[in-house]
């Protein structure tokens, strides 16, 4: 069996533009979640996680003219640029493919007025993943994964199977999206958003904090590619829905256990107690916090410590479960584990061990999880 291995990886969020910048704020306890009242946004005021586009813009103005490319696109592509830079994976080779992951791609174009620069057609995820494959000269055809909250997560297992089946030898799988006036909206209309910087798992939760951000990992069967002596290895995957409702979770929590079930099958994993933490979904609404404690509570983990990382990044939509997944393997890496920030009092029916603090743990295996819209749900784990 081909392993699959972690060659590189990139975040681009609130809280930096590098992974070990992210990384470093998080172990420092700082958040990247702000209030802001602007209009293009929102008419009223609400806390959310933005990345710093100036930053952006000077960054991406030295390599490209900002004017050709959407706010989506630059972050993609200045993301998969420093992933691409950590390893000596040639991207004309036939056998590295690109994956992208999103949610709404670059809807912000429903809201421009008149650009001439931009073609109405990059609304089209097909047509955005041609622009970002065309940018860096790939050979493939790029593969586009939108599958609500789960694509991240879902993006890397297809890259694995697709590395494990000996279809490509490196996947680079990039996820993203950006707010816009469209997104906020529809979490507004769902009155799901909360009115101050949300609280995962806590008793006081009121809703999301919504986020933007881009993540990039870069996914390898050849281990000549691996410059970290921290080789991280993708061990098993799992996906699920429990089609319990067009935006709700299941209330019983069965179908996101059948995801770690089945990762866990995959992964060989038969104690439970080489888990060293989870990174759960951990939205801070309601009812995902409740099904996902439900859900840990019969795969037997909820004495696992479980963190969830909304709280410093927001729900960065497409880009959660990989931004999420770099975070947790960085954790991995050092041996840390990262609070649950907003976690006060306890606040859901199951007995989960829920990190309130920095501390150190000696780590070898993680859990990833995610779950969204449909009742889709998924589940990788990580090991060193």
């Amino acid at each position: 069996m081909v392993d699959v291995y972690i060659a590189s990886d990139n975040i681009i969020s609130s809280l930096g533009i590098t992974s070990t910048e992210n990384f470093q704020n998080c172990k420092n306890g700082k958040s990247g979640i702000v209030l802001t009242d602007d209009k293009k946004l929102s008419q009223t005021p609400l806390y959310a996680s933005l990345i710093n586009w100036n930053i952006i813009n000077e960054m991406f103005g030295k390599i490209a003219d900002n004017a050709l490319f959407t706010r989506l696109e630059r972050i993609f592509i200045l993301s998969i640029t420093d992933a691409l830079k950590q390893t000596n994976i040639r991207v004309s080779d036939n056998n590295t493919l690109l994956l992208l992951s999103t949610t709404k791609g670059n809807i912000e174009l429903l809201e421009q007025n008149g650009n001439i620069h931009i073609d109405k057609d990059r609304l089209h995820l097909w047509k955005t993943a041609d622009i970002i494959q065309k940018y860096f000269q790939l050979s493939n055809e790029p593969f586009v994964v939108s599958h609500a909250c789960v694509s991240g997560l879902n993006a890397i297992i297809l890259a694995s199977r697709l590395i494990k089946s000996k279809c490509y030898e490196n996947v680079i799988v990039s996820g993203g999206d950006v707010l816009t006036e469209f997104i906020i909206s529809g979490f507004q209309s769902f009155k799901a958003i909360s009115p101050r910087p949300c609280k995962p798992f806590d008793i006081a939760r009121e809703g999301i904090t919504l986020g933007e951000g881009c993540g990039t990992v870069v996914l390898t069967s050849n281990q000549t590619l691996l410059k970290d002596k921290n080789k991280i290895k993708i061990l098993g995957g799992g996906t699920s829905n429990d089609a319990n409702h067009i935006s709700g979770p299941s209330r019983t929590g069965d179908g996101l256990f059948y995801a770690i079930d089945s990762a866990l099958k995959e992964a060989a994993i038969s104690d439970k107690n080489e888990i060293g933490f989870i990174s759960a979904h951990g939205t801070a609404t309601s009812f995902n916090d409740e099904m996902e404690s439900k859900a840990l509570k019969i795969a037997g983990l909820t004495k696992i410590p479980v963190n969830s990382l909304k709280g410093f990044f927001g729900h960065t939509l497409g880009a959660a479960g990989i931004i999420e997944s770099i975070i947790s393997i960085y954790e991995l890496k050092n041996n840390i584990l990262i609070p649950t920030i907003g976690y006060e009092n306890h606040g859901v029916t199951e007995n989960i061990s829920v990190i309130a603090k920095v501390s150190e743990k000696k780590l070898q295996t993680c859990l990833k999880t995610a779950s969204g819209f449909g009742g889709c749900n998924a589940a990788v784990l990580y090991s060193k």
